[in-house]
């Protein structure tokens, strides 16, 4: 909701707000008139997933103020709901500027309003939040991160006591008890009577979740045989640094190569343009080193280590990057593969999969009668079909093209540090068919067809930007497209309307034509931009990729 923008930046010169902070409102009011409207004009949303914003002084702004007021509302929200007088919540925090200390100002509210905490020693990635919430059987959890935003964006995710993502209603509820916090005055940091305790959590909870990691493996003699498969890891800064290096070498890896620049914990980023391995830039550094090795795989991690690029040699040796959707489809073409030749399929086991990501793993999964659950964009959908299936069926895994994947019911969000381990065992497994990764997705093609998928974002930053997206998005509601690459449009889906799709309601829009390529639009969630993916399958499907960014990127 907009605001009086200066009258709210007034109220931070008048209120309870620190010097450096209103030093730096001064400097906006003074010589930034359009920065001061961008921090002031709205409250930063708390929306299902939380928090994600550029940092800096304001209410459109991540900082500790803004992190306190949405901790007071999650403690607030646990102790009116959640049954019982125990409460727990588990936090860990990223590489990010100001993660670690939005993470101890997290704990000292949550402690101080009576709830026990447990935080890790030190920046850990969300996989291993999720887990530490499902194995101290916390009530919630939070996790500071961006992901693999820009530097100057930081986050706040809460996590429900499955170990996912919030989904409703516990998410509107939450939002709702956060949005009451309408000033920093309200937040408890020192208890009026009971405290909840703080207890740190280490390489107890590693060692764990590194043990169910390994009982998810499925090819130990070709790790074997294959030990001396050179692996580069990179963690792009961020939080995978320890535990990926430290779960290839359990597996029996010997060759695991570092880039040692980007070892190092920065909330800069200094040596990519995004830590974001969707971007190819940001493996150029670890392609480097593979080159100069003479190594066979690249492993990339985001700054919160659930996203994973990768890298293989094509057939004349030259490094190729993988894009979630191919790093997804062989994963669960290996996975499938080796469950069916150890007998672990009985009807009852399933994949899922977002509605933008590749059909080619619902095609894989046929083959091997598995069944596929569509579900929308966000792993806490996924997360949400395994919790209903509890009991019922066994989630083997599932992922998004957004090079988001996980295995296993351990872990109820993205987990690179799992997947970076079942790449690298794939390779080995590929290596004792007489294959590499690359030679693997061809064959892959010629079983199941040629799957070809791109995204392009168009960025649109500030309030402008927001009402921009706004209108792509009301164009197409009101006048879509009648063909796609010249084939006529046969079916559309509006995702707004949950009675007609039986899914949740989202800002997402489907085109599909007769020869079965399919364009879906919708606005970031977590970043200023509009997401185009698109689709297309067969010999042509290069062709069809190039004809649909010219019809709908203008």
């Amino acid at each position: 909701m907009e605001k009086n923008y200066r009258e709210v930046a007034q109220s931070w010169l008048d209120g309870n707000y620190d010097e450096e902070t209103k030093a730096e409102v001064r400097r906006l009011m003074d010589t930034d008139p359009a920065g001061l409207e961008d921090a002031f004009y709205r409250n930063l949303e708390f929306g299902t997933g939380g928090l994600r914003g550029i940092m800096g002084v304001g209410t459109n702004r991540m900082n500790k103020y803004v992190v306190a007021m949405a901790t007071q509302g999650l403690a607030n929200y646990i102790l009116k709901h959640v049954p019982g007088d125990s409460h727990s919540v588990c936090v860990s925090y990223d590489s990010r500027n100001n993660s670690d200390a939005f993470a101890h100002i997290t704990a000292e509210v949550l402690s101080a309003n009576g709830i026990h905490v447990y935080i890790y020693d030190c920046l850990h990635p969300v996989p291993l939040l999720s887990y530490a919430v499902r194995k101290k059987h916390a009530t919630a959890g939070v996790m500071v991160t961006a992901s693999h935003n820009p530097k100057e964006y930081n986050g706040y995710k809460v996590y429900w006591s499955d170990g996912a993502q919030i989904i409703a209603p516990v998410d509107k509820e939450i939002v709702a008890e956060v949005n009451a916090i309408s000033d920093p005055s309200m937040v408890k940091y020192k208890a009026d009577g009971k405290e909840g305790g703080i207890e740190i959590m280490g390489d107890e909870m590693n060692n764990a979740y590194m043990d169910d990691v390994l009982t998810l493996m499925l090819s130990p003699e070709a790790r074997a045989e294959h030990k001396d498969l050179k692996i580069v890891y990179t963690p792009l800064h961020g939080s995978g640094v320890k535990i990926v290096p430290a779960i290839l070498k359990r597996l029996g890896f010997e060759n695991i190569y570092h880039v040692p620049e980007q070892d190092i914990n920065d909330g800069d980023f200094p040596t990519v343009k995004s830590p974001n391995p969707e971007e190819s830039s940001a493996l150029e550094m670890a392609v480097e080193v593979a080159d100069r090795e003479g190594a066979d795989l690249v492993l990339a991690t985001d700054p919160d280590a659930d996203r994973l690029g990768i890298a293989v040699r094509d057939n004349e040796g030259k490094m190729v990057l993988f894009n979630g959707n191919q790093t997804g489809a062989m994963l669960t073409y290996y996975i499938l593969r080796r469950w069916s030749e150890l007998g672990k399929l009985d009807g009852t086991k399933y994949v899922v999969k977002t509605i933008v990501t590749t059909e080619l793993i619902r095609a894989i999964a046929e083959k091997y009668g598995v069944k596929v659950y569509n579900v929308l964009t966000g792993f806490k959908y996924i997360a949400d079909i395994v919790r209903r299936n509890e009991g019922k069926g066994e989630f083997i895994c599932g992922g998004e093209e957004s090079y988001g994947f996980n295995i296993g019911e351990f872990v109820r969000d993205k987990d690179a540090p799992v997947s970076c381990a079942m790449v690298a065992e794939c390779a080995a497994w590929a290596a004792s068919q007489g294959l590499t990764l690359y030679q693997l997705l061809q064959n892959i093609y010629k079983e199941f067809g040629y799957y070809r998928e791109s995204l392009t974002s168009l960025v649109r930053k500030g309030k402008a930007g927001v009402e921009e997206i706004a209108a792509i998005m009301t164009g197409m509601r009101n006048n879509p497209p009648k063909e796609l690459a010249g084939v006529p449009v046969t079916r559309v889906i509006d995702y707004d309307k949950p009675e007609e799709t039986g899914l949740p309601k989202s800002n997402v829009l489907q085109f599909f034509n007769e020869a079965g390529d399919v364009v879906s639009v919708r606005p970031s969630g977590t970043e200023p931009k509009i997401k185009f993916y698109f689709g297309a399958k067969g010999s042509d499907a290069d062709a069809k990729i190039e004809k649909l960014r010219e019809q709908f990127i203008k």
